[in-house]
């Protein structure tokens, strides 16, 4: 039987549907995340089909994670969630940028 790599190694690349869903600034559930970076109890890297979500927050954990589905809820105290888009950095707006034409 010829070895397929897309049995043994799901491609997580695809595109999966992309969701977030706040609840009271306590629980965040997210769909389509491929990957956790990095966490901790303030922050949290989490790649998914959609680009790179930087969540904040204060006693932050998981309380589900299910990559293989894309699944991931975080709870604790919400601050904010950006989306990191490297593509699209825009040149500086401020005073100097502006002086240093």
């Amino acid at each position: 039987m010829p070895y397929e790599k897309s049995l043994y190694q799901p491609d997580r690349e695809e595109k999966r549907e992309h969701a977030v869903t706040l609840t009271d600034r306590k629980e965040l559930k997210l769909t389509g995340v491929l990957d956790v970076d990095s966490f901790d109890t303030e922050e949290f890297l989490l790649k998914t089909s959609l680009g790179y979500l930087m969540v904040r927050g204060h006693n932050l954990h998981m309380k589900n994670l299910n990559v293989d589905e894309g699944l991931l809820t975080i709870q604790g105290k919400i601050y904010s969630f950006d989306y990191i888009d490297e593509s699209k950095q825009q040149p500086a707006k401020g005073f100097f940028s502006k002086l240093l034409k």
